[in-house]
Order: C-alpha cells, then structure tokens, then sequence
C-alpha cells in the first residue's frame, strides 16, 4: 500500500487528475443533468437545481433507474421554484417506485426553503447547502463540486471503489472510508474540480465496475496499485452485513362496485411516509390481522413480497367488496376509479394491486 503523504505529492496528484481529464473529455457519460466537458469549456454553467435533483435521485439508486423520473420532474416542475408550488401527493405520486420516500419529502421541504427563504437561489458553498434540508455531506460536496466547480472531495460508492483499487486499500468498507477520502482528497484538483469528479465517477461507473473492471483500457491502469497486484476484482473489500429479518403483515384490497377503492395515506414519518397505500396491519414478526372495516375478507391466495433496506416483507392480500355507503376512517380516502393511478403507488402496494388485477 503507497503510504498516504507519498501519494498526496503534488505531482503525482496533478498527473493522475490531468489524465483522467483527458479520458473524461472524450469519454463523458450523456446524462440529461449534466453538462459536458465540451459545454462546459464554451462557457456553459450546469444548473443547480438539475443537479441536485438528479443526486437526490441517485442515492441508493442508479443512473438507469433514474433518467425517466428526472425527465418527468423537469418536465413537469421545471425550475426549485415550480417544484415548491407541487401538491404533496402529486410529488409523492411521481416518486413512486424510486424507494427511499423520505428523500422525497425532504425534496419538497428543500424546495420550499430555496424558493421561500432564499429567493430560489441555490447557496453556492458547501457549508450553504449544508443546512438545506435532506442535503448531507455527500449531496453537499457533489453540488459544490458540480455546479459551482468548487474543489470539495465527492466520495460515492464508484469513486471508493476507484480509490481502493488505485492504492490497493485491504481494510474493508465501511471502515475505510475515511482513509478513501483523504486519497481521494488529495487528487481532487483546482482546475476543473466538476469535471474531474463527475470522470472518476463516470470510471467507477464504466470501467472501474464492480465485477471484471476493464483495466486494460483504464487510464489510470499503469499507477493502480491493485492492477499490479492482481487484487482489483477483490476491492473494496466489505464488512459482511448482517442477515436482514423477515417481518409480515396483511394488505387490504377493498374495491365498490363503481370502481372506488378505499386507500390510506401512511403517516409522515416512518417507511412510505407521506404514501398513498392500502390500508394494512402492523409489519411484524407475528402480524395479527387488523382489517379496516369489518366484512368478509378472502385470501388472495398470494403474498406480496419485497426487501426494504433492513427486513424482508412478507405481505398476505385479503380482498373484499366495498359498501356503497362505506365512510373511511380517519387517515383513509375514497378513490374514484377515474382518479385511482397504480402509478402512484409505492413498489409494495403495488405488487399488491399488481397481483389482484391477475386474479
């Protein structure tokens, strides 16, 4: 392993970043947020609020998964402005299917304090942005780095993979992601900051992958440590996770004989929160039936299932008709089958609906 003062000298930090640049210039991914190199030398400044839509797109999720949402919020919102004005429900509806809701709500909260408290400006340092919120350390440092081309250390799961494999770093993640940001640190440059870090990240992405990296036609092949040691499919190295657990519940599918289907919006907090859904049962080990109203539930006969971040799920789908007089209880609503989009359910209560409608 190169010790870390070697490998912070300047020379050798301004020839790595010099011939990344070089690759990034001709090799930059088209992403519908991004301005490329050749823009962005004609004078062409990205747009922050692209760029920080499209990173709070990205957490937890990839760069495929994310171009059709982020076409329809522009299209639909297209300025922080706009995006502040949105109903809830219609943000939350058009989030459906990303995961993670509470990035969601954190989206409309950020807006609103852009818009209403900072004249739809973006702050323009890392500290600034620091304090909107749902922007982190990461989300701050990107958007500094990218909009502003300020030289903050943008440090995503592509770049310390880069990192560990560039220097041949054996302690596993998430341990080492300090010393992967002080490497990373130290060849971060002052010229065409932005640049730079979108073509490391744009590496990881595409040669430095997690499985068989291409390092034969890597730029920075001839100084990778782990290229040279035969170690570089092995890296980053990780700490075993933990089994997740199972939990279980129930899904109540309710639907009138016009067409109406009885949904619940799911508390703020929490998973889902802000959600439209299906009314359902504590998620839990040993789940006991809680049905809505009382009536004679069936069995679908099929379980949803579906993996959060820290439990599996195990959902049974109990259906029944809806009265024509039915009034919902609190925290519940009516939908009319005109007004009714599966499209704005979560992945969940979807598969839910998903697996009714094959019935």
């Amino acid at each position: 392993m190169r010790d870390l003062n070697d490998c912070a000298q300047n020379d050798e930090a301004v020839g790595l970043s010099d011939q990344i640049l070089t690759w990034y210039d001709v090799n930059a991914r088209p992403l519908p947020w991004r301005v490329s190199p050749a823009e962005r030398a004609g004078g062409v400044a990205p747009d922050p609020y692209r760029i920080w839509l499209s990173e709070v797109m990205l957490q937890q999720t990839t760069v495929a998964a994310v171009k059709d949402y982020f076409h329809r919020f522009t299209a639909r919102w297209p300025t922080v402005q706009d995006l502040a004005a949105a109903e809830d429900g219609a943000v939350m509806g058009e989030w459906a299917g990303l995961g993670y809701y509470a990035r969601a709500r954190n989206l409309l909260k950020c807006a609103r304090v852009i818009a209403n408290e900072q004249a739809g400006v973006f702050p323009t340092t890392y500290d600034g942005l620091l304090k909107l919120p749902g922007i982190g350390p990461y989300t701050a440092a990107a958007i500094s780095s990218i909009a502003y081309d300020l030289p903050e250390t943008v440090l995503d799961g592509n770049v310390e993979r880069v990192m560990a494999r560039l220097y041949n770093i054996d302690a596993p993640l998430p341990g080492s992601k300090p010393q992967l940001k002080t490497l990373a640190a130290a060849l971060t440059p002052d010229r065409r900051p932005g640049d730079y870090a979108q073509a490391v990240m744009d590496l990881g992405a595409t040669i430095c992958s997690p499985k068989s990296p291409a390092c034969g036609i890597c730029p920075w092949r001839a100084p990778c440590l782990a290229r040279s040691a035969g170690t570089a499919q092995a890296l980053p190295r990780k700490t075993p996770k933990k089994p997740k657990p199972t939990r279980r519940g129930f899904v109540y599918l309710a639907r009138a004989a016009n067409g109406d289907w009885l949904l619940e919006r799911r508390p703020d907090k929490g998973l889902l929160g802000g959600m439209l859904g299906w009314p359902g049962s504590e998620w839990c080990e040993t789940a006991a039936p809680e049905p809505p109203f009382a009536s004679d539930w069936q069995s679908l006969g099929a379980e949803v299932r579906h993996s959060f971040t820290h439990f599996h799920l195990i959902l049974q789908v109990m259906v029944t008709d809806l009265p024509r007089q039915h009034s919902p209880a609190a925290g519940q609503l009516r939908v009319s089958v005109d007004d009714f989009r599966p499209s704005d359910l979560p992945t969940v209560m979807r598969k839910a609906f998903d697996l009714w409608q094959g019935q």
